[in-house]
């Protein structure tokens, strides 16, 4: 069997959501650890992020990365889905959690719509802030601040205009929520799609990644209802 071959049969397409996904989770928890900093002041979250787009050329190759692994996890979590569908086309006409070994609950069988909507929330984000006022293409001199004598992009003054407002704050709240359930069952899937545990710890690991996305979750929300709430 051809490399090709395999990685476009279901065992493949798995592997490659499982890499990908434990690949994405690694990036969103260092993005939470990295958002947290405003816990310490705007300047420190403005050196913080300009000391990410001062590593130039080594960003835009991470940033590479990290669009190739979230395209490969998009496109080969809608086949894994079409495959099911296909296999199944006519639903069930009652949906009841099996848990056990299977661990067939809501947020598994919920995957591919929360998926949509974190990759829809992604694109959003990105346009809101990466490319939002003072971003690449956009250098809007309100948006620039001084600290230590170097000019940089005052990101802490977006994030805080952002999260000023209801919609955006708990909007972002609602997600987060999504995301929670998403990587419940997907550190579990990709652990299991790698081959990297026994059956006997799958409860175990399904815990695991429940604490994880869980924290994950929190730690981006405290920042957005910290500022709302007028606490930082």
């Amino acid at each position: 069997m051809s490399l090709s071959t395999h990685l476009n049969s279901p065992i493949g397409k798995k592997l490659i959501t499982g890499i990908t996904g434990l690949g994405l989770t690694i990036f969103v928890l260092m993005h939470m650890i990295g958002n947290l900093s405003m816990f310490s002041g705007d300047d420190a979250y403005n050196e913080y992020a300009h000391f990410l787009a001062s590593l130039g050329p080594l960003l835009y190759a991470i940033e590479a990365g990290l669009l190739l692994f979230f395209l490969a996890h998009v496109v080969n979590g809608f086949k894994i889905w079409m495959g099911k569908r296909k296999a199944r086309p006519q639903p069930y006409a009652v949906y009841k959690s099996a848990g056990g070994p299977s661990m067939q609950t809501p947020a598994s069988r919920s995957m591919i719509i929360t998926g949509i909507i974190l990759l829809v929330f992604t694109i959003f984000h990105l346009i809101s802030f990466k490319f939002g006022p003072g971003g690449p293409g956009n250098g809007d001199a309100a948006y620039l601040t001084m600290i230590d004598g170097v000019e940089m992009r005052d990101l802490a003054k977006l994030v805080r205009e952002k999260f000023a407002t209801s919609w955006y704050t708990f909007g972002y709240t609602a997600i987060m929520l999504l995301l929670v359930t998403h990587l419940r069952h997907g550190v579990w899937s990709a652990l299991q799609s790698l081959g990297a545990m026994r059956p006997s710890l799958s409860p175990v690991i399904y815990t695991i990644g429940g604490l994880l996305g869980l924290g994950i979750g929190l730690g981006f929300i405290v920042m957005p209802l910290a500022i709302y709430f007028g606490m930082i």
